[in-house]
């Protein structure tokens, strides 16, 4: 079967797409969890439900809510609901301190926020500075039960007028100190996310395996077009390899989104082969450097395409590695997609000649409006071409080879991107410095078997301070990691006497890096606090 014409319009809406499934193919399974099952008509009205009880309480088009929960079927529901409300989402990460997400809360002025019993409790610390009003999607005493706060099936919804350019939803960055950047997607960029995943083979007789959380971007880039254009999404709360494995083979999976560190932990489950996986039609990698030897073995074990994308969630231009097409081009991010015009530019903002390293800016169709409520960040994060076309910056270095593929030579900004999430070495220094002890502190990121990536504390301390001692460093991880979020978590703290400076003083951080690695190539997955059992899968939500 093949999607309807209604994606075939310049602009439509995800609300509009999911009704003509609901009319043509009602029982169609649209949303699968542990064993449950919503069908079309069933999600279809569901998202009316929600989008009148917003409706009845207030909140107009263009306004946001905020979502802070685990990924189950009910999330998807308010998701959805609430874009056919016209009616903007902002999802949030339940893995970041408790004061990040009261900030997000605020900066996206949400007057609802849907939670789930953990993550109430994890805001109970900062709930006076959270004025949204609480809806608890597992009915939990956390908040007014989503059942009770849900519209009546009969109740009257008003049509709403959806504008391309208005919020979607606002993705948030990562941070623990002042207020995160929030990222807003119009509905034209996620209209064009839709249509684009058609060259992927999506439609009504897709299986989507969802392993990674509803808040990231990286699972929204799957999650929406397998809905919208008919498929089954089937979710999954935590992320576990056999799991997965498993759940693959019974609901005969098509398509997933996977990061590359769920990649290295499947490719090297035990069991891998033993199950069939020849359903596979596409496999998707986006988040995290992917090494090409990797790519080669999902190539030569896993059945079906391996696509990487290579993009922000600000958008602003797409790379993209059809890998099964170009086996030789695995040590890169591909070639600009067809309506993705990308650049690279000098520290000047002039571009640079073929062949020459520069950052990489991005232009295409699919692009944020801009920061919430931050025009400065947005102005920093814009280049213009001499003929005023905008492009974003993003902060990465690359080369293009001969045949227009891109290479990621470095990235400009020291971004440490561990299990898939991006995470911050000033938000983690701004935490440590704050200790008593501390003079100075630079953090940056080294190899992990685990995460990919895993941020690594190199602590100066204070005259007197006497932390020379490995049970030192110990303590000040402790002391830093309960105060930073999961996704954030220190693997090591070194204590030395300096750090690395250039002649203008600036800490040279590919000194800490070189040095580092010259002693340990990888962090072992059994070192450090991530590895522990009370931290919980980083690639879970929560």
């Amino acid at each position: 079967m093949q999607p309807g014409k209604l994606i075939e319009q310049p602009f439509g809406t995800y609300g509009e797409l999911i009704r003509e499934q609901a009319q043509n193919r009602p029982e169609h399974p649209a949303l699968i969890q542990d064993g449950r099952q919503i069908s079309f008509a069933e999600l279809d009205a569901m998202m009316d439900r929600v989008a009148a009880a917003l409706q009845r309480d207030g909140i107009r088009a263009t306004e946001a809510v905020a979502i802070c929960a685990a990924t189950s079927i009910e999330y998807a529901m308010v998701f959805l609901g609430a874009l056919r409300a016209g009616v903007a989402v902002a999802p949030l990460a339940p893995s970041s301190t408790a004061q990040s997400l009261a900030d997000m809360a605020a900066n996206a002025e949400a007057r609802l926020m849907f939670v789930d019993a953990a993550t109430a409790r994890q805001l109970e610390a900062v709930r006076a500075d959270i004025q949204a009003r609480f809806i608890a999607l597992d009915d939990m005493a956390s908040g007014e039960p989503w059942s009770r706060w849900l519209a009546p099936a009969e109740a009257e919804l008003v049509p709403v007028d959806i504008r391309p350019e208005w919020p979607f939803n606002i993705i948030y960055s990562s941070g623990t100190t002042g207020t995160p950047k929030g990222i807003v997607q119009p509905h034209g960029m996620r209209w064009v996310h839709a249509q684009r995943a058609l060259d992927h083979d999506y439609g009504p007789d897709a299986v989507t395996l969802i392993s990674t959380p509803l808040y990231s971007n990286t699972t929204l880039v799957s999650f929406f077009p397998t809905v919208v254009l008919g498929g089954t999404v089937v979710l999954m709360a935590r992320f576990d390899a056999s799991q997965y494995l498993e759940l693959a083979q019974k609901h005969k999976v098509t398509h997933t989104m996977l990061v590359p560190v769920q990649y290295n932990r499947m490719m090297a489950h035990p069991d891998f082969d033993r199950y069939d996986l020849s359903s596979f039609r596409m496999k998707f990698c986006t988040s995290a450097p992917f090494s090409g030897a990797l790519k080669a073995d999902i190539l030569k074990r896993w059945p079906g395409g391996l696509v990487e994308y290579y993009g922000m969630t600000e958008g602003g231009g797409t790379c993209v590695l059809v890998a099964h097409e170009h086996p030789d081009k695995l040590a890169t991010v591909g070639q600009p997609a067809p309506t993705s015009d990308i650049r690279l530019i000098d520290d000047e903002g002039r571009e640079v000649p073929p062949g020459e390293i520069g950052e990489v800016v991005g232009h295409s169709p699919a692009m944020m409006r801009g920061y919430h409520r931050q025009p400065e960040k947005t102005r920093e994060a814009e280049w213009y071409a001499p003929d005023g076309k905008r492009f974003i910056r993003t902060g990465d270095v690359g080369r293009f080879d001969d045949d227009g593929f891109l290479t990621l030579m470095d990235r400009k900004k020291d971004m440490i991107i561990s299990g898939g999430f991006n995470v911050y070495p000033s938000d983690l220094e701004a935490v440590l410095i704050q200790h008593p002890s501390v003079a100075e502190v630079a953090v940056i990121g080294v190899a992990s078997e685990r995460w990919g990536e895993t941020p690594i504390a190199f602590v100066v301390t204070k005259l007197g301070a006497g932390a020379t001692a490995g049970s030192a460093a110990d303590d000040l991880r402790s002391w830093a990691n309960e105060r930073l979020g999961k996704t954030q978590r220190l693997t090591a703290v070194e204590i030395v006497e300096s750090l690395p400076r250039s002649a203008i003083g600036k800490v040279l951080k590919r000194e800490l890096r070189d040095n580092f690695s010259s002693t340990t190539s990888v962090i072992p997955a059994q070192a450090g606090i991530q590895a522990s059992e009370d931290t919980g899968p980083r690639l879970s939500p929560g």
